[in-house]
């Protein structure tokens, strides 16, 4: 009637998907979506007692464990695989008030989750804007001639979570001295000097960076020097 493979020892009833058209032993109904075997004869859920079940399809793990462990009577629903020779899991037969409870209790946790992520993306705003804050005045401590409002702009740009920018580095969360003057020059290298042009005119990086060191270094001493306006 259905393969001759042996079936998965899942535990509990076994129901089948058959791959051919089968109908029921007792009522005769059919062709049969689902069917059970009583000493290899088919049988309809409903002769087999069992078709008061809902169908669960496989997938989500947590809801299925929730459903058959709130359901006095489950069923494992199987599939034979041609090509794989071997019977498969599709899901489970579980009592529809129990899947009810299993889909609350599901719900349930993931608003549970959902309140936890936004605490925690909450949590790490006000983090990212204490370090922000912090590099900023360390960039107006190195750098006092820094004009108002850049050490804003530069710390904001250089501490972007995920980012991988200086900011974010070990250094960088540290408030090394060297690292925030690396986010300092970063800065002027792009906003004060033609370093992108040169880049976009195909200047190799090493030779457009050389080309503008001077001017670099040279705002970056004056910066040190010059308390801002």
């Amino acid at each position: 009637m259905v393969p001759t493979a042996t079936p998965p020892p899942l535990g509990g009833l076994l129901v089948f998907q058959p791959l051919k058209r089968r109908h029921c032993a007792e009522c005769h109904g059919g062709p049969l979506s689902l069917l059970v075997l009583e000493e290899g004869t088919p049988r309809c859920l409903d002769c087999a007692d069992l078709g008061h079940l809902v169908f669960l399809p496989r997938g989500d793990t947590a809801l299925t464990r929730r459903a058959r462990e709130a359901s006095a009577l489950w069923a494992v629903v199987v599939r034979f695989n041609r090509r794989r020779g071997r019977y498969e899991r599709q899901g489970v037969l579980v009592e529809e008030e129990a899947l009810a409870r299993a889909e609350e209790r599901c719900l349930a946790d993931a608003e549970a989750r959902r309140r936890r992520r936004v605490r925690d993306a909450r949590r790490r705003a006000a983090e990212d804007l204490r370090f922000t804050e912090a590099f900023a005045r360390e960039i107006r401590r190195l750098f006092p001639g820094c004009p108002a409002g850049r050490a804003e702009e530069i710390a904001a740009h250089a501490s972007v979570r995920g980012s991988g920018r200086v900011g974010r580095s070990a250094a960088g969360r540290a408030l090394s001295p060297d690292a925030v003057t690396a986010a300092v020059r970063a800065s002027v290298r792009h906003m004060e000097t033609p370093y992108d042009q040169l880049l976009m005119d195909g200047v190799p990086r090493a030779e457009a960076r050389r080309r503008i060191a001077e001017r670099v270094e040279a705002l970056l001493r004056e910066w040190r020097l010059r308390e801002a306006a």
